[in-house]
């Protein structure tokens, strides 16, 4: 393989095999599906979906770490363009024909920008909860990385320790269980410790609110897109459909009755929808 260049990062990944898959190679490059988690998230939050969609489309999944987070490496700058251009960067890195792309919030965002970008590269997206819009992150994602910098703090040794931490924020046990995947046994030391730069990811609260494109100074992207929208969160309001359309115009958006964790909240609807999209297109 090459090298990376010196800005990008490489993607930590796991591979979910369809049941079809060139002997040789042991992988079916042709029409991958590559999964991009959400903030604080990482790729084991998409374990078990990815390896149903590998299933039911026989097509290989690889569930990537976004830099950052989960075991991907660290880099200064967080944004949207960032994360995409690593993406870009993987998908040529390992020889991949136009993937379908599907991204949980932060990674929606990825890989709308990543298919704004790089048209060709990309087949087609799914973007759950989240879309091409300037959007201020709620100051619920400040107080998680307060919470997880104090456990960190106090040298806490067992995840139970941290969680009762992060209770004093009132999160919410799903939340908690999230944020408290990020702290990890360290070699040497008996205390937990934090696999994400909370500083890092302090200072890109900004950017993650914005989108690197505007309509007109990007062409649309042509392929087919599926926006999962969930109602019970404020990721896709209203108001963004227009300019949806404007960037996706070959988009459709459907609803699901839940908050914005939708791949854990609705995950039977959430894989039927996205085999229906997929095997449409």
């Amino acid at each position: 393989m090459r090298g990376l260049p010196a800005a990008r990062v490489r993607s930590a990944y796991e591979l979910h095999r369809s049941s079809k898959h060139d002997a040789a190679t042991c992988l079916n490059k042709n029409a991958p599906i590559l999964f991009l988690h959400g903030f604080l998230g990482s790729k084991r939050e998409n374990r078990q979906m990815s390896r149903n969609l590998a299933k039911e489309l026989s097509r290989d999944v690889y569930a990537l770490d976004l830099r950052n987070h989960g075991d991907s490496g660290h880099h200064p700058k967080h944004d949207y363009m960032e994360m995409a251009l690593d993406v870009e960067s993987f998908i040529g890195q390992h020889g991949l024909e136009r993937p379908t792309l599907i991204g949980h919030s932060m990674g929606a965002k990825a890989a709308l920008t990543l298919a704004l970008h790089s048209p060709k590269l990309v087949s087609n997206v799914v973007a759950v909860d989240n879309c091409p819009i300037n959007l201020p992150v709620a100051p619920d994602f400040l107080k998680y990385l307060e919470s997880m910098a104090k456990a960190e703090r106090e040298k806490v040794r067992m995840h139970a320790e941290a969680d009762e931490i992060l209770r004093q924020f009132d999160l919410d046990p799903p939340v908690r269980l999230w944020l408290l995947s990020n702290f990890v046994k360290q070699n040497g030391s008996p205390y937990l410790r934090l696999r994400v730069p909370l500083g890092t990811l302090k200072k890109a609260m900004g950017p993650l609110g914005d989108f690197p494109y505007s309509v007109g100074n990007v062409p649309a992207f042509p392929g087919p897109t599926l926006f999962l929208r969930a109602l019970q969160s404020n990721f896709i309001p209203q108001s963004s459909f227009s300019l949806i359309s404007q960037f996706f115009p070959q988009s459709e958006i459907v609803d699901m009755d839940c908050g914005h964790w939708i791949v854990q909240d609705k995950p039977q609807e959430f894989k039927e929808e996205v085999v229906r999209f997929l095997q449409k297109h």
